[in-house]
């Protein structure tokens, strides 16, 4: 129920005006603040403060390597912050709002904590198509850093009750939207002169983004969120193109192979984007030993989802 707080003192609020007063006074007091986005969960704090965020980290136990997305409220804010290059105005103009993180080079002026970038020279920046960011960007003034959600390494949130099953009694406030409609996080790439690196495959497709410029794979080291090789992992082993279930294995179907859930029946890459998360939460409380998932093929948002399992799967 909104504000009442859950078994471990986190509060829930709803987005409306009450919600939204209570989480920008939590953000401006340096605080962190669950909130909804259209594609996962994100925990937030303004991205200028360095001690509020801190603790992002702390919540998360998420290493300090890992650097984080700032959310801006669109190209204006984000210009005084980073260099908007050409090809990034263009990228901008095509897919903002929207899932799609720029990391460009951060200008001398910007006041966003270093602690975001994680020591690197660069930003990460994205404008996020949801009311309830907007509405507290708008509310501080401010970039929010806002990275998933969840305890680093383990399954993102794309509804309140998967962020209280790791962050509860971490964190003082979660906006309940309800289910994220993206489920998955955005697409991240570095923009340089006349061409692109996908760090992250996400909710913009690779071929969509070829269409702009070049664009080739990032090489191992960590430039920003989700690279790290083993992330957003269930608590049970995870077999990857299982087409049925072995002994105590519970699984995560897509088309013809149905499962004890579905990513999404008719074989459709968007509903099983949106519906990922979920899924991998359902068979992580299920009574099975392990997990198994059905192929999923890698075409379009095919490349995000079998990259999230694929580190899913990873060893720890």
């Amino acid at each position: 129920m909104s504000g009442q707080p859950d078994l471990f003192g986190t509060e829930t609020a709803l987005p409306d005006a009450a919600g939204l007063a209570r989480a920008a006074a939590l953000l401006r007091a340096g605080e962190v603040v669950a909130l909804p986005t259209e594609t996962v969960y994100g925990l937030a704090a303004d991205a200028t403060n360095a001690e509020a965020v801190a603790r992002i980290y702390a919540a998360k136990g998420r290493p300090a390597f890992n650097p984080l997305i700032a959310h801006v409220s669109g190209v204006d804010m984000a210009a005084a912050h980073v260099e908007v290059t050409p090809l990034a105005r263009r990228l901008i103009d095509a897919f903002w709002p929207g899932p799609l993180t720029l990391v460009l080079p951060k200008r001398p002026e910007s006041t966003v904590a270093a602690i975001v970038t994680a020591g690197l020279p660069t930003l990460a920046v994205r404008c996020p198509d949801h009311p309830v960011p907007q509405a507290l960007i708008a509310a501080l003034g401010r970039p929010l850093a806002a990275p998933s959600a969840n305890a680093s390494g383990q399954i993102s949130a794309t509804r309140a009750e998967h962020v209280l099953k790791t962050l509860g009694g971490r964190i003082p406030l979660v906006i309940d939207c309800g289910a994220c409609r993206g489920g998955i996080e955005s697409t991240i790439v570095a923009v340089e002169a006349g061409r692109l690196r996908l760090l992250r495959p996400g909710g913009v497709p690779r071929e969509a983004l070829e269409a702009f410029a070049p664009l080739t794979l990032a090489g191992g080291r960590i430039e920003a969120p989700g690279m790290m090789e083993s992330h957003y992992a269930p608590s049970k082993p995870l077999r990857l193109e299982a087409e049925s279930a072995r002994a105590d294995e519970f699984l995560i179907g897509f088309g013809p192979v149905a499962g004890d859930v579905s990513l999404s029946p008719a074989g459709d890459p968007v509903e099983a984007a949106a519906r990922l998360f979920d899924c991998l939460h359902a068979a992580d409380a299920s009574g099975a030993r392990a997990i198994a998932v059905a192929p999923v093929p890698p075409e379009g948002l095919g490349a995000a989802i079998n990259d999230r399992l694929r580190r899913a799967a990873a060893p720890r």
